[in-house]
């Protein structure tokens, strides 16, 4: 039987076809995949008031660190205790005490004092209520207002006579002014 000889140019041919078969097939795959691509922007809004929200955003953060340390004395009111002292409370709330718990340590680490994290936490209880789960704002405004001053008091509970002798706190939260 004789045997044929292939000329060596359909060697390297079926070589060649035979790598571009491959790549058309893995690239198929991947093309399946990606689909159609979204629009970037669907809120709607143009770029420039996406910006504007975004700076106001960023002030408002600004001016919540200034008001804090204004208003704490002590390691409390440190820009980086009041930002992970805070992320700490609202993890908590959300019931991630994982995540909380290692935060937490970091928050220890820099210093910050734990018994601050503690009486906003048992302030945020006693605005329970008032939290719309929905609406992040109202957490967020709620644990700032509690950052504070641990000491608030809803205004529905304020606005009730309060007990004979003032009113009482627990721990080393701080009466409302």
């Amino acid at each position: 039987m004789r045997r044929r000889v292939l000329d060596p140019r359909v060697v390297v041919f079926r070589r060649f076809a035979a790598a571009g078969l491959a790549l058309l097939i893995g690239s198929a795959g991947a093309f399946a995949q990606s689909g159609t691509p979204a629009p970037q922007d669907q809120s709607g809004k143009p770029p420039a008031a996406s910006t504007a929200d975004a700076n106001k955003d960023n002030q408002r953060k600004a001016d919540e660190f200034v008001e804090a340390a204004q208003a704490i004395n002590g390691p409390a009111g440190n820009p980086e205790c009041v930002w992970l002292g805070r992320r700490v409370v609202r993890l908590m709330w959300r019931d991630d005490l994982d995540t909380a718990f290692r935060h937490l340590d970091l928050y220890d680490r820099f210093g910050c004092p734990g018994g601050h994290v503690q009486a906003t936490f048992r302030c945020l209880t006693r605005f329970g209520g008032q939290i719309d789960p929905k609406v992040a704002e109202t957490l967020d405004s709620r644990i700032h207002v509690c950052w504070i001053n641990p000491g608030a008091q809803p205004q529905a509970a304020a606005a009730a006579s309060p007990a004979p002798g003032g009113p009482a706190t627990a721990g080393n939260a701080t009466p409302a002014p």
